[in-house]
């Protein structure tokens, strides 16, 4: 692989683009370096989730650009990328990912509001008299 290998994933509202190639393993989210933009244990676990699968830890050079939603939803766009980045390097990482769900875009997504109620499902409350 000598080429940039270019992926996108996404998760409720976000949207993450990678960008992956040959390298020692320096991860660059948005700028900054990964660990500094997700501090938390469990979001650098998820991140790194797909290499120790495939055991391909600092073999890969990443730059991602991550917008929209949440913390949670922006680690897992940025899980699903990497995801579909590393069968694309190898088809053999397929085999290893596709029985841990880490292929599978999430679909739910938050249900809109509709007129004359208070939330998407909640109305307001009804007085018989």
């Amino acid at each position: 692989m000598d080429s940039v290998i270019h992926k996108i994933g996404r998760r409720k509202t976000s949207v993450a683009r990678i960008y992956l190639k040959n390298g020692k393993g320096s991860f660059v989210i948005n700028g900054k370096d990964w660990k500094t933009y997700f501090p938390t244990p469990t979001s650098q676990f998820k991140i790194n989730q797909p290499f120790k699968v495939c055991s391909l830890e600092s073999k890969y050079d990443m730059n991602v650009n991550v917008y929209g939603g949440g913390i949670t939803g922006q680690v897992e766009a940025v899980r699903l990328a990497i995801s579909r980045a590393l069968c694309e390097v190898d088809e053999k990482n397929r085999e290893l990912l596709k029985p841990l769900g880490l292929l599978t875009r999430d679909p739910r997504m938050v249900e809109r509001k509709k007129f004359g109620q208070k939330k998407a499902r909640k109305k307001f409350q009804f007085s018989k008299r």
